[in-house]
């Protein structure tokens, strides 16, 4: 009799709830439980054989589907943010997944290699650090040979990021180890085209630049799916059993260069004054050459007028530039002309005080207004001789005005 039956026992084989005294019968639940499995999948009901193997049949098929739910249900992944989840199915690539939540057939049909993009990855050339302290050069990776034939040790790091997750899971087997050679060798390439003091001095951050650019162009090439972010040269020196000598040549080249610069400070402080002073006297050479040409024209200008007032009345014209001459020459000269006639007395004068007062009494007869040096005066005259001197520097004077 079924327990929902009339007359039943009224005993829920679910949950009891008819009977909270007394628990359920679990072998009834089991066969109820399959009873329904096996007439949703097709199974019979009718005779002890065939409803065995109906039941054996609807379990199988029960567990199979929970299985096939399951197997779905672990498709679902989560792909977080600055990652990209690489699809693959059967080896072969399908997509690219975005950051949230995704699916996919679940594995061993396809699976997910999840890269992350946007992490700083690096690389070291020529040394190795740990602890964020260098722990050396390595000479294998370090040396390396310039345009000029010397040895140089240069220390190289390298930092990158992905920018294309299906190239970096398929194209390179080591994408890092890849991007190691291919520096060390792009960077012997360009140490090998330049000079060691270029290296070593002011070429740094050409070198690293022209680095960079070739290093990304050798991962394009390769398809590797790396973008390189920056490259920092770490150290670049001589080898160590030359150190000393090449510091002694930094020395003498940085000595060199200040002298240099004291050379050119003291240039800049002595060139604008000679320019100056060049400036100074070009100016006065110009000062005076209008000076002179001024005085010049003012000269023929009086004289033009001079000729003219000659032309209307010689006589008096000559007689005044006559006078006029005498009064210039004469009031320059420092001698005293004392007129003693035949036979009259010999006159004894103070001639050296005479003469000290005459200079002192005519000093616009000086040039610049210069003092003038007392001149030897002449010893007192005995003679009448005086007459003869005095009439023949007359004469001259004469002569010269009268075209003679």
């Amino acid at each position: 009799m079924s327990w929902n039956e009339p007359g039943g026992d009224k005993k829920d084989p679910w949950s009891g709830r008819n009977d909270q005294n007394s628990p359920p019968d679990l072998d009834e639940v089991v066969r109820n439980l399959q009873e329904k499995l096996g007439a949703l999948f097709g199974g019979g009901s009718n005779g002890g054989g065939n409803r065995t193997s109906g039941s054996s049949m609807r379990g199988a098929g029960w567990v199979a589907g929970g299985a096939l739910v399951l197997w779905s249900l672990s498709g679902f992944y989560t792909v977080d943010e600055g990652t990209r989840g690489v699809v693959t199915r059967f080896g072969a690539y399908v997509g690219t997944s975005q950051p949230g939540l995704n699916w996919h057939v679940p594995a061993p049909i396809e699976q997910v290699q999840v890269i992350n993009v946007e992490q700083q990855r690096f690389i070291e050339v020529g040394y190795r650090s740990g602890g964020g302290q260098a722990m050396g050069s390595v000479p294998k990776e370090a040396m390396m040979l310039t345009k000029d034939e010397n040895i140089v040790d240069v220390r190289l790091a390298v930092q990158y990021q992905v920018k294309d997750a299906k190239d970096y899971a398929f194209n390179v087997l080591d994408p890092a180890s890849t991007l190691k050679q291919v520096t060390e060798s792009v960077q012997r390439g360009v140490i090998g085209r330049s000079d060691m003091d270029f290296v070593l001095t002011e070429g740094r951050s050409e070198i690293v630049q022209e680095i960079k650019s070739e290093i990304q162009s050798v991962m394009d090439a390769y398809r590797t799916g790396i973008l390189i972010t920056s490259v920092n040269l770490q150290d670049a020196q001589p080898p160590e059993q030359v150190q000393g000598a090449f510091e002694d040549a930094i020395k003498a080249r940085e000595d060199k260069q200040r002298l240099i610069n004291e050379a050119e400070a003291y240039a800049n402080d002595v060139v604008p004054k000679a320019r100056g002073a060049a400036s100074r006297i070009v100016q006065e050479s110009e000062g005076y050459k209008e000076k002179v040409i001024a005085k010049a024209n003012g000269d023929v200008s009086r004289f033009s007028q001079l000729l003219t007032e000659y032309k209307k009345a010689p006589g008096v014209t000559k007689q005044r530039m006559y006078i006029e001459t005498m009064e210039q020459v004469l009031g320059r000269a420092s001698n005293v002309l004392v007129d003693v006639k035949d036979g009259g007395n010999v006159m004894y004068l103070p001639l050296d005080k005479l003469g000290v007062g005459r200079t002192e009494a005519a000093p616009d007869s000086v040039t610049n207004h210069e003092p003038v040096a007392p001149q030897p005066t002449l010893p007192t005259v005995k003679e009448s001789k005086t007459d003869v001197r005095i009439n023949s520097r007359e004469r001259d004077v004469r002569g010269r005005y009268d075209g003679k």
